[in-house]
């Protein structure tokens, strides 16, 4: 798989930020385009291999004007829940929440943004400049995980965080619960200041958290931590990380990056995830298929 999106608008060829769903026969993929302004584009597959660009998300809603990315998608009861992230506003950008049938059409949550860990959602922590971009979720247990990357109070150093609520909440804003701790902050050499693009995967009672290890083409590389509460971490990664950015000459020279791990409902697990071969002017998705060795994620 090697897909992106050119636009119509910029001539950007730019497509990041991966999140897959399977609703009435199709793969579908949301991700970040990049018009006048960042966006969200949805693309079609019949075998989560091969996309075909279908339409773009509308930014309809005020706290949008600035633009949009960054998409989480899941499945809940038949509906499709995208969360995703307001773009250009600094440590004001926040998580928004949207809901569709067919995977297509959405109706936005009318209390969006619905979360960030400031004011008014909760109270601003001493690790977090107030900012939440790079949403991810999971049902676990008896709560709703809402996993975001934020950065520090000088705006220098990306980390986690993350936030429940209720099964039984609509995610709208006053919903969520922010937990006080970070979850993970950049620590080994191969993160260097950075880690972001949180992506869970609930297996065997565990948490999988994939993310980003780096800031864009630093490299940016992915690597893995687990959890038996959703809350505190532990990496499974250390000396270098599950997967690197490409050889010289490849699409993904300068980083393997933003992941997104989904299992499919034929019980595959993919990871989706971005690379650039040219320092981040051109932006492409691909996908790596992960099996479990050890209770660790393998690349097959």
């Amino acid at each position: 798989m090697l897909y992106t999106h050119k636009s119509e608008i910029s001539g950007k060829v730019f497509a990041k930020d991966p999140a897959v769903i399977e609703i009435g026969g199709k793969t579908l993929l949301y991700h970040s385009i990049m018009n006048d302004t960042l966006g969200i584009g949805i693309a079609e597959s019949d075998n989560g291999k091969d996309f075909v660009f279908s339409r773009e998300l509308p930014i309809t809603q005020e706290c949008e004007k600035n633009g949009i990315g960054a998409p989480a998608a899941i499945k809940i009861d038949g509906i499709v829940h995208l969360f995703y992230q307001t773009y250009g506003n600094g440590r004001l950008d926040a998580i928004c929440h949207a809901v569709s049938k067919d995977g297509y059409n959405f109706i936005k949550n009318e209390t969006n943004p619905v979360f960030a860990p400031r004011r008014p959602w909760a109270e601003m922590p001493e690790w977090s400049c107030g900012r939440a971009i790079d949403a991810d979720v999971c049902v676990f247990g008896d709560k709703f995980l809402l996993y975001f990357a934020t950065r520090d109070k000088d705006m220098k150093d990306q980390l986690l965080g993350v936030a429940s609520a209720p099964l039984s909440s609509a995610f709208s804003s006053g919903s969520w619960e922010l937990y006080p701790d970070i979850v993970l902050k950049p620590e080994l050499d191969w993160e260097k200041r950075c880690i972001e693009a949180p992506a869970a995967l609930v297996k065997d009672g565990f948490v999988y958290l994939f993310y980003a290890g780096a800031y864009n083409c630093e490299p940016q590389q992915i690597g893995c931590a687990v959890s038996e509460d959703g809350f505190t971490f532990r990496r499974l990664f250390i000396n270098e990380p599950l997967m690197k950015n490409g050889p010289p000459g490849s699409w993904n020279q300068c980083e393997s990056g933003h992941p997104y791990i989904y299992e499919t409902e034929s019980g595959d697990i993919w990871l989706y995830y971005q690379g650039s071969a040219d320092i981040g002017k051109s932006w492409y998705l691909s996908r790596q298929q992960i099996a479990f060795k050890d209770d660790k994620p393998i690349l097959i």
